[in-house]
């Protein structure tokens, strides 16, 4: 297995160099008190967030293919380790720090399997319709999330319809200073980034609250601050958890890679369908599993493929994956020397930040265009949107990816048939398939737009004898163009069989046009031509027509 390395951080040119170094420094500046945030969600020490930011992001960008894909803590997946470990140790303990670098790693492992195993073909079953709604889905659940420190509201959940309910109850506790911060920073935000989009007007809005904060003393003012964080880097090495232990956090680190493979992929479409580009699933899987092997002995948790943080990543300039080396960097310096800074930052900038990022990541404009063009898929996307604001992320992605499977089955199981009709200039014109229809006396002309399996099967022969039974003048020949048709299972060849025999009891001929190779293949191991003679299928409309149209039965052989 050949690995290309950097090929998510290339073409650089001083240009390019510029822009994403700048655009790392400034996702750093709007994502480091947010990966704190993540870290008190999974239970774990402040600090370990920016941890998560230290090591991964530069793992994932030797081995990743997508150029935007930012790589980090994540809040589904911090939510799943602090509901499944918490009973296993207490949260923040020597022990529980263990136990998810032990998750993490499994995680890896699992991540690693998925690629060597090719698995990054389950990313193709998300439709574009599903990841218009699971982005704007995203989107909402944020910008709710970060309503309670916008308004200085203590909510003590994470599921969306519970938040909005505390919210509205604490409407009478908001606090005013905070809501005023909030508003104009979101204001300023949402501003720049019309007027002045290359320009970090995050980055210098997080530093200027740091400053004014300290200067004027918000906290002393209800101003709620994140608070102190320890500086220096972690200690690396892997994490003592012994085998008796391991064992249970299989299905802990199985729940994340479910999770990780579905948000990741999805995320890295999206931005890949909007910059015109070309995603290697299976090399970012790889990305990711090394990504969290070095989160594992980094003194960190588990990290994913985070849509806010790519949006803020985009929003920033980033182009590729040195933004992400960039703000690795970034993390370091922060790390080092200005821990101490950093506890003056306000909650509530932290949420405003965050916020205008989720506002950008609803997707009015492709939500319209769908709407236009395709009324029943805008109905998938609302549904997606709905069930990953609502439900969360780890089970609006799970329905996305069922809603994109049934999308498909549904066109297979009810396709497009078509009675073939001759037109004013000689040629053919399809015509929806429905009773009464023929192509000519004797003959109808049948097309069907799918390949024939269990479910589709049943409704191929109805529709077959409908059109026998309804035509104007009895049938002589049924010819199918099967030109959609290269596969059958064994319930479709029974349901065939049955259909030739009882085409052969009313004295029907059937023949098949266009057939090809692998369609005849599948006749043949299913014995459907010890049935049919061989010399009723044919690789050309023109040639069946030909031969249904001579008095005698036809002979030729594919």
């Amino acid at each position: 297995m050949a690995l290309k390395l950097f090929r998510g951080v290339g073409p650089l040119d001083r240009t390019a160099i510029l822009r994403d170094g700048l655009a790392g420094i400034a996702l750093a500046s709007m994502n480091i008190p947010q990966v704190l945030g993540y870290a008190r969600i999974a239970g774990m020490p402040l600090v370990t967030g920016l941890y998560t930011a230290l090591l991964a992001p530069v793992a994932f960008a030797i081995f990743a293919s997508s150029r935007h894909l930012v790589v980090a803590a994540d809040s589904g997946t911090a939510a799943i380790l602090a509901g499944s470990l918490s009973a296993m140790a207490s949260p923040g303990s020597p022990d529980y720090l263990a136990l998810v670098g032990m998750v993490a790693l499994l995680t890896a492992g699992l991540l690693l399997l998925a690629r060597l195993f090719k698995l990054g073909f389950l990313a193709d079953f998300l439709s574009r319709t599903v990841l218009v709604g699971f982005l704007t889905g995203v989107g909402i659940q944020i910008a709710i999330a970060m309503l309670s420190d916008m308004l200085g509201i203590a909510v003590d959940t994470r599921r969306t319809v519970v938040q909005l309910w505390e919210l509205a109850r604490g409407l009478g506790q908001v606090n005013g200073p905070t809501l005023a911060l909030s508003a104009m920073v979101a204001a300023i935000i949402l501003i720049g980034r019309r007027y002045a989009p290359r320009l970090p007007v995050s980055m210098a809005v997080v530093l200027a609250a740091i400053a004014a904060s300290w200067w004027f003393d918000f906290a002393g003012h209800g101003i709620a601050t994140i608070g102190p964080v320890p500086s220096g880097v972690p200690a690396f090495g892997l994490p003592d958890v012994i085998w008796t232990k391991t064992l249970p956090l299989l299905p802990v680190a199985g729940s994340c890679f479910v999770v990780i493979i579905a948000q990741s992929a999805a995320t890295a479409r999206v931005f890949a369908v909007r910059y015109k580009e070309r995603v290697d699933v299976d090399a970012d899987i790889l990305g990711l599993a090394a990504a969290n092997a070095a989160a594992a002995v980094g003194g960190a948790f588990v990290v994913n493929g985070s849509p806010s943080q790519t949006a803020m990543a985009e929003g920033a300039g980033a182009r590729g994956q040195l933004a992400q080396v960039s703000f690795a960097v970034t993390v370091l310096v922060v790390l080092l020397f200005l821990t101490g800074p950093l506890q003056f930052l306000p909650r509530c900038v932290l949420a405003s930040v965050v916020f205008a990022i989720a506002v950008r990541m609803v997707d009015i404009a492709g939500l319209r265009a769908i709407l236009l063009e395709t009324p029943s898929e805008f109905a998938l996307a609302l549904v997606t949107a709905a069930a990953v604001a609502a439900a969360g992320v780890e089970y609006g992605i799970l329905l996305a990816i069922a809603l994109s499977l049934l999308r498909h089955v549904r066109h297979s199981y009810h396709p497009h048939t078509m009675v073939l009709q001759p037109n004013e200039h000689g040629g053919w014109a399809p015509v929806p398939a429905a009773p009464g229809l023929e192509t000519e006396p004797g003959l109808i002309l049948y097309r069907f737009s799918a390949d024939l399996f269990y479910a589709n099967a049943g409704r191929f022969a109805d529709e077959v004898l409908a059109l026998i039974d309804h035509a104007p003048t009895p049938v002589r020949w049924f010819v199918v163009e099967a030109a959609a048709i290269s596969d059958l299972d064994y319930s479709a060849a029974r349901s065939l069989s049955d259909l030739f025999r009882e085409l052969a009891r009313r004295d029907v001929n059937i023949a098949f046009a266009r057939v090809g190779l692998y369609l005849k293949a599948d006749m043949t191991r299913h014995g459907l031509l010890e049935i049919l003679d061989e010399g009723r299928l044919f690789p050309t409309l023109h040639g069946a027509l030909a031969a249904v149209r001579q008095p005698q039965q036809p002979t030729q052989p594919v």
